[in-house]
């Protein structure tokens, strides 16, 4: 636990506190269920306002909740793919999660402009390296090694990010991955599914999307990029 000068717990340890009682609520409801008012979940949490919205910006970050305005509305249950159990459950982290998190949200939105690069500017070469760290991605999953799995996965996207002409898209990019990774211990297995037969379906993704950047198919690399995105695209509340 962070301490603060005083010698409690810091804002910031606060907020990850209240975040992950809250994140136990949502995690042991269906998804869409209401887990209560802002103001009830705060009461519950015994946070400041400022304290409390900085849970539900961590809470947002990791797809654990949605909040939707007006009458009946609140804080719900957010549906979970597999993807997203994977990052909220099995990295283990040594720097501030809500800096890392952050890091993640943005990287995967620069997903979609990355690939769309590549599909004008990856050279016959460019593809030749991918489908090498691609197939390192398969041995990681028939090993059921997640750890070796993410690192790999990591420098194939680092991969595909270089073939961008965007000098300041390229950089953004490679500098978020390089956060992430560089605060990433470890990755463990969450219990929710087999991991190795999550890990090939994982590997099949991006084996595809390296084949549709080679064959220059933006119909099926959009499709993928879209499986491949770890939050489900929702209406803003």
């Amino acid at each position: 636990m962070r301490l603060g000068h005083g010698g409690g717990p810091s804002a910031g340890g606060r907020a990850e506190q209240a975040a992950e009682r809250i994140a136990g609520l949502a995690r042991n409801r269906e998804p869409g269920a209401r887990l209560g008012t802002k103001n009830e979940l705060r009461a519950l949490c015994g946070v400041s306002v400022s304290t409390f919205n900085e849970a539900l910006r961590l809470l947002q970050a990791r797809g654990l909740v949605t909040v939707r305005p007006g009458p009946g509305g609140g804080l719900f249950a957010a549906e979970q793919s597999p993807i997203v159990r994977l990052g909220n459950s099995v990295l283990a982290l040594d720097a501030d999660e809500t800096t890392v998190a952050e890091a993640i949200r943005i990287r995967d939105a620069l997903d979609p402009l990355l690939v769309e690069d590549a599909l004008w500017h990856a050279s016959p070469a460019d593809i030749a390296e991918m489908r090498a760290i691609v197939d390192e991605m398969g041995r990681s999953a028939d090993a059921g090694d997640a750890t070796a799995f993410v690192h790999a996965n990591w420098r194939l996207h680092h991969r595909i990010a270089e073939t961008s002409r965007h000098v300041l898209l390229r950089s953004l990019y490679t500098s978020l991955l390089d956060l992430i990774e560089s605060h990433t211990l470890s990755v463990l297995p969450d219990g929710a599914r087999p991991l190795p037969p999550y890990l090939r379906e994982r590997h099949r993704l991006h084996a595809d999307l390296v084949d549709a950047i080679a064959a220059h198919d933006r119909a099926a690399a959009v499709r993928l990029i879209h499986e491949h995105s770890p939050v489900k695209q929702e209406a803003a509340p």
